[in-house]
């Protein structure tokens, strides 16, 4: 069993709770506003800021900077290191404050000057209020790259539950005492987002500071560390990030041709969110660290060898995953979202998208991995060329879908499938003929019953589902959560069973860390026992 699943798994778990209280999150927003033109335009909002979340808290910030504060750490010494993180801070204090200030002012002057519907009035309105997030966000993705790089993963991760806990609160107290109508409550979650993140970004400071940062005002205009992070965010902004990106753009296009799109592929994008966290941001997350010390010490052998097992783990889990979203994608957004404003008309069309959005989970979630590699190899330029090129096929995929096929939403979830599976294999070959070789010879030959066991299991989970749906119905919530928990348990027992026959070693390390997290658990207990016996 390798350190990386116990490391990752622990942020995972961490992961897992955030992702799943955003899961709630989504589940009162969706009472709350249902998938009309409102929510559109909050969700188009929220997406630009959330950009910036999504870049630096899960990508190109921490990836530019924690091999230089390693490298800072391993030859220089804390002294160095630390004025490296206070040269990096100051400098995204300074520019996300330009930043903020610029957009405000343009987004208030096109308010006071241009003639615009009802939509787009509401959206720049909202996005008025949040975009200062992004000084938080920054600042919280330094803070949360600085404790990975010493080790610390769960945390780190944790933050981002506090986040969707003060966004949950938001619509549930402030929001009803704003406002009588939809339009002016909806105000309430952007003033939410503010506040969720100063209490992000406060929940990492005892953390930092019992790992020994003080903050010191640096002058970052022509610190070199500066300098060297902006070169290789400025690159990698493209290279790392791709999928936000293009989801950004693709989504200022269709709330231009119809509004309703834009929030109901934000649902459908949530629900494949959650495996995507749980597995490929944790494994990317801890992989950035430990390939960057590898390179290093130029250890390429044990990089390959750590790479290969990310790989591994990430295909097990996520290709389960995404077969159980594709076939129990109904059932799933039933359950999940169809309450209050939410119509089953809306289910529907959610469903639809997750169907054809889920199938590039494990292409969305191998994206990150394979681009912590070339970062931690100090190439930022690659990753860069090749999202290039997959943001412009994306793009007009999603023109040709959405204005001459009219797919509306399922026609962007295709595009971003089609333009991730292109995405993972360029830069599968692009790795591949920097290091020479990649060794995946043993993860080649364990994706046949990888494969055979997710097809077995898939066709299990519709064979229930649909004698669910067709004798027991989904009338009750009792009923609707066994036609999600029903077939997807099954699946995954048949799953586990076809892998561990085949000796599959992913599934083994998972079982056998299990395994010692409840022998653990139990001398705990045991421990404990003796304790309160030896008292009496």
């Amino acid at each position: 069993m390798s350190q990386m699943l116990k490391s990752s798994g622990s942020m995972g778990a961490a992961t897992m709770a955030s992702r799943l209280l955003g899961l709630v999150r989504e589940q009162v927003y969706a009472h709350f506003m249902g998938a009309g033109a409102v929510a559109s335009a909050f969700q188009f909002a929220f997406t630009l800021p959330n950009l910036f979340r999504r870049l630096l808290g899960e990508g190109v910030l921490s990836a530019a900077f924690i091999p230089i504060f390693k490298a800072k750490e391993k030859n220089e010494g804390q002294v160095a290191m630390w004025r490296a993180s206070n040269a990096v801070i100051s400098g995204v204090i300074a520019a996300t404050s330009m930043l903020a200030s610029i957009v405000l002012i343009g987004i208030s002057v096109v308010l006071a000057c241009c003639n615009l519907n009802t939509e787009w009035r509401l959206m720049l309105e909202l996005l008025r209020v949040m975009f200062p997030y992004v000084i938080l966000v920054c600042l919280t993705a330094i803070a949360m790259g600085i404790l990975n790089a010493r080790g610390h993963f769960f945390i780190p991760a944790m933050g981002a539950s506090i986040l969707n806990v003060v966004m949950i609160a938001s619509v549930l107290w402030l929001a009803p005492h704003i406002g009588k109508n939809l339009e002016t409550q909806i105000f309430a979650l952007a003033v939410g987002v503010l506040v969720a993140g100063v209490a992000q970004l406060a929940f990492q400071c005892p953390s930092l500071r019992r790992e020994g940062y003080r903050f010191e005002w640096i002058n970052p205009w022509r610190d070199p560390v500066v300098r060297e992070v902006a070169r290789k965010m400025t690159i990698g902004s493209i290279g790392v990030a791709a999928f936000q990106i293009n989801v950004s753009l693709t989504q200022c296009m269709a709330f231009g041709e119809n509004a309703p799109i834009v929030s109901i592929f934000a649902y459908a994008t949530r629900l494949m969110e959650l495996p995507q966290g749980v597995i490929g941001i944790s494994l990317a997350t801890y992989l950035l660290p430990t390939l960057s010390g590898l390179a290093i010490e130029k250890k390429y052998g044990e990089f390959r060898s750590t790479l290969r097992q990310g790989m591994s783990y990430l295909i097990f889990a996520n290709l389960i995953a995404s077969i159980l979203l594709v076939v129990l994608a109904k059932p799933i957004v039933r359950l999940v979202f169809q309450h209050g404003k939410f119509t089953a008309m809306d289910t529907d069309s959610v469903s639809l998208t997750l169907v054809l959005l889920a199938p590039g989970l494990v292409a969305f979630s191998m994206v990150n991995i394979l681009a912590r590699a070339f970062y931690a190899l100090d190439d930022i330029m690659t990753p860069m060329k090749v999202s290039v090129f997959c943001l412009a096929t994306n793009l007009i995929l999603t023109a040709f879908l959405l204005f001459a096929i009219k797919m509306d939403a399922a026609g962007l979830a295709l595009a971003n499938t089609i333009t991730s599976l292109f995405n993972v294999s360029l830069l599968m070959l692009a790795l591949r003929k920097k290091l020479k070789r990649l060794e995946l010879a043993d993860l080649v030959r364990q994706l046949p019953p990888i494969l055979a066991a997710g097809a077995t299991a898939g066709l299990e989970a519709w064979i229930v589902q649909a004698q669910w749906d067709r004798h027991l119905g989904h009338a009750t919530l009792t009923l609707k959560l066994g036609h999600v928990f029903v077939p997807a348990l099954l699946a995954g027992a048949i799953y586990l069973a076809i892998t561990l026959s085949a000796k599959v070693r992913a599934a083994q390390d998972v079982i056998g860390l299990a395994g010692s997290r409840l022998k653990w658990r139990g001398r705990i207990r045991i421990g404990h026992a003796d304790a309160r016996r030896a008292r009496r």
